[in-house]
This record gives structure tokens, sequence and C-alpha cells, in this order.
């Protein structure tokens, strides 16, 4: 049977949409508002099988629960400046590791399972491991598509500019040709342009 219509795999699955369900933030979605965090993860799951149909459970498991209720860890706990940003990024990918544990532990799945979602929640190896590779990329083309437009008007050229690059290097091949073909506006495409050259 495949993972995918395993009643187990559903179930987590369910549980990681129920608690992101419950994120007060909303994005419009077809002028409907819908919970950030769930609509980014089902976006996640809409990438990897995009351009990794073949990804295995752990995939499919780490993308769904990637954020996992974001919103109870806010950057506002955390002094301003690069090194407060910094101390609330790696803290959260500990926050999402440890939640999607518990579902998991709930729902059945063995210790072995869990540590390789936990190795993709930390980005453990990320350029080496392909399942880490898999949902970076992902998420990279997440935010491109749902969040980076917001910011083009916000920042200063020079600050989008380097978030690109950066951005840009923690992808793949695969996610790099996804990016270029995103329907994002004229300012946008030229940012990711000038960032490229």
């Amino acid at each position: 049977m495949n993972f995918k219509e395993d009643n187990r795999f559903l179930a987590t699955v369910a549980a990681f949409d129920a608690l992101n369900a419950a994120d007060p933030n909303t994005v419009e979605v077809s002028g409907e508002a819908q919970p950030k965090e769930l609509h980014d993860a089902l976006a996640m799951t809409r990438w990897v099988e995009t351009l990794y149909p073949d990804a295995n459970e752990a995939v499919h498991l780490a993308a769904r629960c990637q954020h996992l209720c974001r919103w109870e860890s806010p950057r506002s706990l955390y002094p301003e400046g690069r090194a407060g940003y910094h101390k609330w990024r790696t803290d959260l990918k500990q926050f999402h590791a440890d939640k999607s544990t518990v579902v998991m532990q709930e729902n059945g799945y063995d210790a072995a399972m869990i540590e390789t979602v936990r190795a993709i929640n930390l980005k453990k190896d990320l350029k080496s491991n392909p399942n880490v590779q898999m949902v970076e990329d992902a998420l990279c083309l997440v935010f491109l598509e749902t969040q980076f437009e917001g910011y083009v008007d916000k920042w200063e050229d020079d600050k989008i500019i380097r978030i690109l690059q950066k951005t840009w290097t923690k992808m793949s091949e695969p996610a790099h040709q996804a990016a270029l073909n995103l329907d994002l506006s004229d300012r946008a495409l030229d940012l990711i342009q000038r960032a490229l050259a």
C-alpha cells in the first residue's frame, strides 16, 4: 500500500493540520481567510508533490509540520537585532521538531521515523541529505510564492537582494527553475534577476 493511503499517515497529517488550523494569523485565499500556517503547510505539500513526486513518507510528514504552531513562539519574545533573530530561528526548529514528535508518537510512529522527520525539521545536513533538501526547496518556494511580494515595497532593495541571494543558495536546481517560473510582479522578477546577476 502507498503510504499516502495508510491510516497512520492520514491521521498524522490530519493532526498536524488541525493544530495549524488554530493559527490566529490569516492569509486571504480566493477572498476567504485561511489560517496562515495551515495554508503554508498545504503549499509545502503541493511543492513537494510538484518537484519530487517520488518523495518518501518522512519528507511528506516533515513538509506538513515544518512550521507547526509557529505562532506560539513569536519573534517578539526575543531581543531585537540579528543575534535575537538567529536565536529565535534556532529555537523554532527545535520547537517544531518537538511538536511534531508528540503528534507522531501519538499516532504510532517508531523512533526511527520520528528521528528522520526531526532531522529534516532541524535541517541537518542540508545540501547532503536529499530529504532535507526537498523540504528546504518547498519552504523557499512557499516564501517566494506567497510572502516575497509583501516585502518588495517595504524593504530597501539591497536588503531584499541579500535575502534572495541567501534563499537561492539554499535551493537546488529544480527549485531554481520552479522559482523562475512563478507568477510574480515585474518588480519582484527584476529584484530576483538583480540578485542573481
